[in-house]
């Protein structure tokens, strides 16, 4: 019994409100603001900013890298506008990455008024120059 709610302890430790839809980086962390890391569903406001961070480590050199974000609705992916699509302008990626080293992503997300209020699964992508997903994570999210 004792070694059951330690086994529950460590899982609900790891918890993350996020998932993994087939990196080839290795993920670290991912930061949504106003999300905590046990939240079930991250809360995005309308009319406001979301920051979004991505620790990762890339398994291999990588030369250029497109953000590509999209808000699943009905198992129907809808595209969200990214003001800056290379990531590797202005978002704390310096391309060409290294193989194996740590990398710190973070970036704005504007979440305009015009969007409905509903529930979502945002897959945010980092894709490498051969179309690869460096980075694919889903977050479960309610824009309000």
């Amino acid at each position: 019994m004792f070694y059951f709610f330690v086994a529950l302890l460590v899982a609900s430790a790891q918890a993350k409100f996020y998932s993994d839809c087939g990196s080839t980086a290795t993920i670290h962390d991912v930061g949504v603001s106003g999300c905590s890391i046990d939240a079930k569903t991250c809360i995005l406001k309308r009319n406001t900013n979301a920051t979004i961070s991505i620790d990762f480590t890339p398994s291999k050199a990588v030369t250029s890298i497109e953000t590509v974000v999209h808000g699943i609705i009905m198992n129907l992916p809808v595209p969200f506008p990214i003001s800056q699509p290379d990531a590797c302008k202005g978002n704390g990626l310096t391309c060409p990455l290294k193989a194996g080293e740590k990398q710190a992503y973070k970036t704005t997300l504007t979440v305009l008024k015009a969007y409905p209020q509903v529930t979502v699964e945002v897959k945010w992508e980092l894709k490498t120059d051969a179309g690869e997903d460096l980075v694919c994570v889903m977050i479960p999210a309610q824009i309000k």
